[in-house]
């Protein structure tokens, strides 16, 4: 009889400003999926890593487990000193593959991420409340839907400014680093005709096509992995949470392609230097901000081309 596989799995806190980096950092070591699921303390995350186990017997196993323990262990306290953050308590388990397949599940469910925008699961039902849009998005083994307080930033400013002229909603939009596709979405559901979304990664691009035809909106919505500089179209309203650095080196192409008078939402910015840095470069480039908002140490912005 063929013993059931097994896997063990390695969780652990982390500070939210470090969260997707240590994230990535365990993908890499176990070559499988990451969950990530909010904390019960405030801008902390819970990390879970799954690291598959080849030996058959349990003190072959254990070996194995301590192994990577000890690997992925390393290789998180280099990464929290860099950050002069003390090292994580790694906290571990050894689950069945069926365990695996279905136990990330338990930490998602329907919520309104903004006000007007509910996000869900395919397993769970839920009934939307008046004027309440739903987006329908499975997690699959890593979260990429909302959870992060930058893509929050990024909705709630979106809505903002499809409620800010109703008569004048921007018609073409684009979402530069898409991901799993969910600001371009929420654009089309807000109101946009044409929404374009495009990430240099081709697997987001794989799970964005994924997600925009789960939920009915390949119509309105089109992806591609081409870069930005490759963009020769005009937009009115352009997404982009990203990363502070890339956001500065995008800046120029943003204003090329921004029609005057169009909006841009930027996040992905830490409070602080980083914010005032951003303002400061897109301010000289003629889009000022209209609109800044907060939400822990992450900085989300509002901006408009002025020509």
């Amino acid at each position: 009889m063929t013993n059931p596989k097994k896997w063990l799995r390695i969780t652990f806190s982390c500070p939210d400003k470090i969260t997707e980096a240590a994230a990535d950092l365990v993908g890499i070591i176990s070559g499988v999926g990451v969950n990530i699921r909010p904390s019960k303390s405030i801008l902390r995350n819970e990390i879970s890593g799954y690291f598959k186990l080849d030996a058959g017997d349990k003190k072959e196993r254990d070996k194995e487990s301590f192994t990577i323990l000890c690997k992925a262990g390393r290789e998180l306290v280099q990464l929290f000193k860099i950050y002069n953050l003390q090292q994580p308590d790694l906290e571990t388990e050894i689950i069945d593959d069926q365990d695996w397949a279905t136990s990330w599940q338990q930490y998602f469910t329907p919520f309104e991420i903004v006000p007007g925008l509910v996000i869900k699961p395919t397993w769970e039902e839920y009934a939307p409340e008046k004027d309440q849009h739903v987006l329908e998005m499975d997690p699959g083994m890593a979260f990429g839907t909302g959870q992060h307080e930058s893509t929050r930033l990024a909705l709630s400013l979106l809505s903002s400014r499809f409620k800010m002229d109703r008569d004048k909603l921007p018609g073409k939009v684009l979402d530069v680093g898409t991901g799993t596709g969910i600001l371009a979405m929420a654009a089309a559901i807000f109101g946009a005709e044409q929404v374009t979304a495009i990430d240099n990664d081709p697997q987001a691009v794989d799970v964005a096509v994924a997600n925009i035809n789960l939920n009915g909106l390949d119509k309105k919505v089109r992806t591609s992995d081409s870069p930005l500089n490759d963009i020769q179209d005009s937009y009115e309203l352009i997404c982009a949470n990203i990363v502070h650095d890339v956001l500065i080196a995008m800046a120029q192409d943003f204003k090329r392609i921004l029609v005057p008078g169009g909006h841009i939402i930027l996040a992905g910015i830490l409070q602080g230097e980083q914010e005032s840095n951003i303002l400061n470069i897109y301010n000289k480039l003629g889009m000022g901000p209209v609109q800044v908002e907060h939400e822990g140490e992450w900085t989300g912005i509002l901006s408009r081309s002025t020509g």
